[in-house]
């Protein structure tokens, strides 16, 4: 059952969309996937019909004593995701001021699904930065996908701030009309160890999914964006499937 963490190498590339994205991808073809939201932001579960005003997730579970498991949902047969909880800013601070354990918390916890047999793939939406909290996450995952835009500040940001170890990194927001991007890419495919042999386009299907409350794959499977998705889930059975902590 191979972990992935999926991370952007700074806010706003899209990671969140790309982690419904992928889950759903993942159980189109026939595999079981539990999608697990770790950021306060709580926007994974957007992309799964959930109501705006359901504060439910594992966070919301933790602070009411009830058991953070009891915030799973089902979206679909092969697809369940676990949002974050909808918190006010008091009780994110509590949540973050408990947090020293959260990671061997977590890992317990993937040992039970492990041995439970229920999954095949588990997803983690992380949010961006590097402190220790944030690392400690990562380092829950067998996988981790960064993601990026071929554009300037990531480019600096790839050479200034520390990346996950051996992680892949997956150009999102590709854009074959700008000149910059396809210099930057002309210039990763040759500089950079771990960048996956696909790029996911710039799509304005993408940022609709979330609009309407649904997966990319689900909501417009025949865009181009889905079908790169695809194509990624389909790189993951192929060279991850094996993968354990």
């Amino acid at each position: 059952m191979p972990v992935i963490a999926l991370q952007g190498v700074r806010g706003g590339l899209g990671t969140t969309s790309v982690t419904a994205a992928l889950a759903w991808a993942l159980q189109q073809l026939d595999e079981p996937v539990l999608a697990i939201d770790l950021s306060p932001d709580n926007l994974l579960r957007l992309h799964f019909n959930t109501p705006f005003e359901l504060d439910r997730g594992w966070a919301r579970a933790e602070l009411d004593g009830t058991g953070w498991q009891q915030g799973a949902m089902r979206y679909c047969k092969k697809l369940d995701f676990l949002p974050f909880g909808r918190l006010n800013a008091a009780e994110r601070l509590k949540i973050r001021h408990s947090e020293s354990g959260t990671a061997q918390r977590w890992q317990d916890f993937l040992a039970q699904l492990r041995a439970s047999g229920h999954y095949r793939w588990i997803l983690l939406d992380i949010p961006a930065g590097d402190d220790p909290q944030i690392e400690q996450l990562l380092t829950l995952a067998d996988q981790v996908f960064l993601l990026l835009s071929p554009d300037a500040n990531c480019h600096a940001r790839l050479h200034q701030q520390p990346l996950p170890t051996g992680c892949h990194l997956l150009i999102n927001h590709y854009s074959s009309a700008s000149p910059l991007q396809q210099d930057l890419h002309q210039l990763w495919l040759q500089t950079l160890a771990g960048l996956l042999p696909l790029v996911i386009h710039r799509d304005e299907a993408l940022a609709e999914a979330m609009a309407v409350k649904q997966p990319l794959g689900e909501y417009r499977p025949e865009s181009l964006a889905a079908d790169e998705v695809l194509t990624l889930a389909n790189w993951c059975l192929l060279n991850l499937q094996d993968a354990e902590v």
